[in-house]
């Protein structure tokens, strides 16, 4: 009997990751392919598709069967199955009709969203949605959360009631620009003041160097480096060496990322936040801070406590978040597939 899976699909700006996902989560494999040298989308494509082929052939003794697609990307929109003019890819800066041009390779259900999303959707699925957390001493399944992403930008995705949130036109989910500073920092989308200009790899080290210039006899390592050089794995390392820009760094961008978050908790009172990407490995660096901002400004109704502001499930294992985030969606897709064939 044939092991049913789906391909997951990760487009980043630099790399693309793919892979195939069982039911249980478990995946037989992952790989990368580059996705900055196309010109095309048509070219991308092709090879994409020879390199999925080329790994999947290794495994056809074990007799698998694509049962659906999933592919995050920038700019992807669900409903309509596009990459909307993703600054970061060099072949997709205008408007790309992704699904339609892959669905030529592969005749199965298929479905596009951006990388939060897809993110939100494999904690569902796969994490703490599935596996529960544990809360007075029992594992409580997480249907109503919000997943945030840390990384070189901020984004979001929304669960609700175990489903994810598109909105009308596909883009629900956009935290990463909602106004966390009036007049503030210029934005990559030209706005300014936007969360991820704060919260986000980028804007922890934005904010090193403001310390730096209101603090000029502070004595701190990462006075030695220069914007070019300075990475947020050096102020996490410094951090935990006890530096105090670095530690005040943190605690600036944890404090403005936990003010957001309770604005969030009063749109769809999740259960629960969960954080993933580069920043989210600080840990407690910017948990103890985010959660502190966020109960200060929470509601009263909402309870203080009751909201979980943690790392997601997927993440603190080490799984392929990425790849297993457009898996799920594929799960999810191929599950509405077979709903509405017995309609």
């Amino acid at each position: 009997m044939k092991q049913e899976v789906t391909l997951g699909i990760d487009i980043g700006g630099t790399t693309t990751q793919f892979g195939l996902v069982n039911r249980s989560g478990n995946v037989l494999f992952d790989a990368t392919v580059d996705t900055a040298s196309f010109e095309t989308a048509d070219e991308y494509l092709e090879y994409l598709y020879q390199k999925i082929e080329e790994k999947t052939a290794t495994l056809k003794s074990e007799l698998i069967e694509i049962k659906a697609v999933g592919i995050g990307a920038p700019n992807g929109n669900y409903y309509k199955g596009i990459i909307d003019c993703a600054p970061n890819l060099k072949w997709g800066k205008t408007r790309v009709e992704f699904v339609k041009k892959f669905q030529k390779y592969f005749n199965v259900p298929m479905a596009l969203t951006n990388d939060a999303n897809a993110a939100a959707l494999g904690e569902m699925i796969f994490g703490y949605g599935k596996e529960g957390y544990e809360i007075d001493g029992q594992m409580v399944p997480i249907k109503d959360f919000i997943m945030i992403t840390l990384g070189t930008g901020l984004g979001s995705g929304i669960i609700v009631d175990g489903r994810m949130v598109y909105g009308h036109d596909g883009f629900a989910g956009e935290m990463g620009h909602i106004i966390a500073v009036e007049n503030g920092r210029r934005c990559g989308c030209s706005r300014k003041g936007c969360l991820e200009a704060y919260a986000s790899a980028p804007g922890l080290k934005r904010t090193v160097f403001e310390l730096i210039a209101e603090n000029p006899f502070r004595e701190s390592n990462l006075k030695m480096y220069n914007y070019e050089r300075l990475e947020s794995k050096n102020i996490y390392e410094e951090a935990l060496k006890g530096d105090e820009i670095a530690l005040e760094a943190f605690a600036r961008t944890g404090e403005i990322l936990g003010r957001k978050l309770a604005d969030a908790a009063a749109v769809t009172t999740p259960k629960a936040f969960f954080l993933f990407g580069g920043l989210a490995k600080s840990g407690n660096l910017i948990l103890d801070p985010t959660r502190k901002a966020f109960y200060e400004r929470l509601l009263n109704i909402y309870q203080k406590g009751n909201i979980i502001i943690d790392i997601s499930k997927l993440f603190k294992e080490g799984k392929n978040i990425a790849v297993m985030g457009a898996a799920a969606l594929a799960w999810d897709e191929y599950e509405k597939s077979q709903q509405n064939a017995t309609i």
